[in-house]
């Protein structure tokens, strides 16, 4: 009997069940990640985040130093928008509220490629990537300073 033959058919085996295996689907990920946003989304639609005594996480940014990072106001923006306040969500966070269009295309489009069932992994370029970040910052001193 030739255990090393065995035992390779076994090690292919437990790869093809991993392969088959629903939670490694390409559409999970994204499917768990649609099925928080929109639990999120209800909990948020009903609780109010400009008031105090809500479960909203805080900023741990602002918490620490006191400053409005460059997401501060997300989560009362995200509010303010489902209700149909246009001009309190660009109040709270300009900066997010206009990238918010380019996050929810590239979250469809991960969406559409896991069920396709093919990977997708969005790349930036490194000089894309200082760019964001220069943005990133530069909007955090501006809504620092003002």
């Amino acid at each position: 009997m030739n255990t090393a033959g065995s035992s390779e058919a076994r090690a292919e085996d437990a790869v093809a069940s991993v392969r088959r295996s629903p939670l490694r689907h390409p559409a999970t990920a994204p499917s768990a990640v649609l099925a928080a946003g929109a639990a999120s989304a209800v909990y948020l639609y009903r609780t109010d985040p400009h008031d105090p005594g809500h479960l909203l996480p805080q900023c741990p940014f602002r918490m620490l130093t006191g400053l409005l990072c460059p997401a501060c106001g997300g989560t009362r923006m995200v509010y303010d928008l489902m209700h149909g306040h246009v001009t309190e969500a660009w109040l709270d966070n300009r900066a997010l509220l206009l990238a918010a269009p380019y996050a929810l295309i590239l979250l469809g489009r991960w969406a559409w490629e896991g069920l396709r069932g093919r990977r997708w992994r969005p790349t930036l370029s490194p000089r894309a990537q200082v760019v964001v970040l220069a943005v990133a910052v530069a909007w955090t001193v501006v809504r620092n300073i003002v």
